[in-house]
């Protein structure tokens, strides 16, 4: 009898929960590592409703270093609509438009990206505007090329048991209500506010719930010439308890994000009635004729919470399953692409057997206070009465200190001794710190890349702009003992190079750094060191590797 072929594997080594912006990250940069995995999404398809729509420079670098900056590009609003409007109505004579890196945003929307306009100085790939309906759909589509068997929709996680060694789950097809179990070394849960994984891991949540409550309304309506001599990503409505609009393509397709009172009633009643919200829609852009098709709706409640751990043995978290961030500065979705990010190659790591399971205490100590920061800081913006600010590029200011990281043996002349704090969009970046992600620069020679960014691989990278051998020396032993790194020069010889990287990171031209995957700064030496071992143990430290002969049998 020929074996039946299952859907799923009846084991992996890493299974994802949840298919949104974070998950689907998750598993192309598991792809991009060669791990194998599954994904699971309880929906049947990618979001039908925009949701998020900033996606910040920090995100866009991680996509750019996915092969899918410019698709992305494509699928989002163009840098000239990147702006915040605000007036009495969509037809208001004295609106007033300001520009998205600096301008005011509404507490009612996820904010706009970072800012474009000063983004080219510190960032090959600015922030932008794109839907995350449209963004899951770019992401869904490049996973499924990447691991075709390995990404699956319409099911869902009913429960799972966790005994040290590694995880059984149990996994429902929506359709068929058909159960299988799945043996997983690791669970990863990126399944949202109301996570199944957190919740049979038992981590808790700590943090206010409530502050806010929104209808959203996804609508078509022929308001492209409308707003034409106005075109902005965000138009908010100074009348009070009015909202505002939300641009998808600033044409025909638009959300209306409506303020409302859970206690006094009314909205919740309203969502099945469509004519009903298009006379809302209609009210709201003070065009009585409009024309306007509703074409899905859903409330939303604004809370900020954050998980008291990102990992309980072989199960972690990330995104909103381990925070929960206010939308007014739209930080949310792109603190939990920092996540996957963060995650993706310390797994990688110890699935494959270059680093020790304790790497991974290291991804709470580093994206916890981060998130924390987060938000504290969009709880301060949701509280402002005139409205707020958006932080320029505030996820490029993270600075990690953990295991994962080996400060500097001594101080930086350069260096502030106040402690920094995860993220600090007030001090000078970048600043080539340890712990820091690897400042953007333009490498002034001819080897083609455009950022130092673009210079990283899936492993380490020793980046140094000098021609001594003994760099490749150190490297050379590690990559002998099953150690990832690479060796990359900036052009020595072109004009300039050296005060580039001097500028950059404190160094002479003999000196070097050593980025992790995730281009964050893990070690810096102004010279090779005189142990030609040193690199070596240095990344046994970051990873948590024990030298093979020290290993239990």
């Amino acid at each position: 009898m020929r074996p039946v072929r299952t859907r799923f594997p009846a084991a992996t080594p890493v299974l994802i929960v949840g298919g949104g912006p974070v998950g689907l990250t998750l598993s192309l940069l598991f792809s991009a590592h060669r791990v194998r995995h599954l994904l699971v999404e309880a929906r049947p398809a990618t979001s039908l409703h925009p949701k998020a729509r900033g996606v910040s420079a920090r995100s866009m670098e991680i996509f750019r270093s996915l092969g899918l900056e410019e698709e992305i590009r494509r699928a989002g609003l163009p840098a000239s609509h990147v702006r915040f409007y605000r007036g009495r109505s969509l037809v208001d004579p004295d609106f007033v438009r300001t520009e998205a890196a600096h301008g005011p945003t509404d507490r009612t929307t996820e904010g706009a990206a970072e800012g474009a306009a000063e983004g080219a100085e510190r960032t090959p790939a600015p922030g932008l505007i794109c839907s995350q309906d449209a963004l899951e759909a770019v992401l869904l589509r490049r996973a499924r090329e990447l691991a075709p068997e390995a990404v699956e929709f319409a099911t869902r996680l009913v429960a799972f048991t966790e005994d040290g060694q590694g995880v059984l789950a149990t996994l429902e097809g929506r359709a068929t209500g058909h159960r299988r179990t799945v043996r997983a070394d690791w669970l990863v849960g990126c399944d949202g506010a109301a996570s199944t994984v957190r919740s049979g891991a038992g981590i808790a949540m700590e943090g206010p719930t409530g502050l806010g409550h929104y209808l959203s309304v996804r609508f078509e309506a022929p308001l492209g010439e409308v707003v034409a001599d106005r075109a902005s990503a965000s138009y908010f409505l100074t009348e009070p308890g009015r909202g505002g609009f939300m641009a998808v393509d600033n044409d025909r397709h638009w959300i209306y994000q409506y303020p409302f009172d859970p206690v006094a009633g009314g909205v919740p009643e309203a969502l099945g009635d469509h004519r009903q919200l298009a006379r809302l829609v209609r009210e709201a852009a003070g065009l009585p004729d409009l024309d306007v098709t509703v074409r899905d709706t859903m409330t939303w409640r604004m809370d900020a919470r954050l998980a008291e751990s990102y990992r309980r043995s072989r199960v972690l978290l990330a995104g909103d399953a381990a925070h929960v961030v206010p939308p007014t500065g739209g930080h949310g979705m792109n603190t939990g692409i920092g996540d996957a990010d963060n995650l993706a190659w310390k797994l990688a790591s110890v699935v494959t057997g270059t680093a020790g399971p304790a790497l991974l205490d290291s991804y709470q100590d580093e994206r916890r206070p981060l998130a924390r920061q987060v938000i504290d800081h969009s709880l301060d913006n949701s509280r402002a009465r005139n409205g707020y600010r958006i932080d320029d590029e505030l996820l490029l200011t993270a600075a990690y200190r953990s295991t994962a990281v080996v400060p500097d043996a001594a101080p930086d002349p350069r260096a502030d001794p106040t402690p920094r704090p995860p993220l600090d969009p007030g001090r000078e970046h970048p600043d080539g710190v340890p712990g820091s992600r690897l400042p953007h620069l333009r490498p002034a020679g001819g080897n083609g890349a455009a950022s130092t960014l673009d210079l990283l691989g899936r492993g380490f990278t020793l980046l140094t702009p000098a021609p001594d051998a003994a760099w490749q020396r150190q490297a050379d032993l590690a990559v002998a003992a099953g150690l990832p790194v690479t060796v990359r020069r900036l052009a020595d010889d072109a004009p300039g190079t050296a005060a580039q990287w001097t500028g950059a990171f404190g160094l002479p031209a003999t000196g070097a750094v050593l980025v992790r995957p995730d281009a964050h700064i893990a070690w810096r030496a102004p010279r090779p060191p005189a142990d030609g071992a040193e690199l070596l143990g240095v990344l046994r430290r970051i990873l948590s590797a024990q030298p093979p002969a020290d290993r239990a049998v």
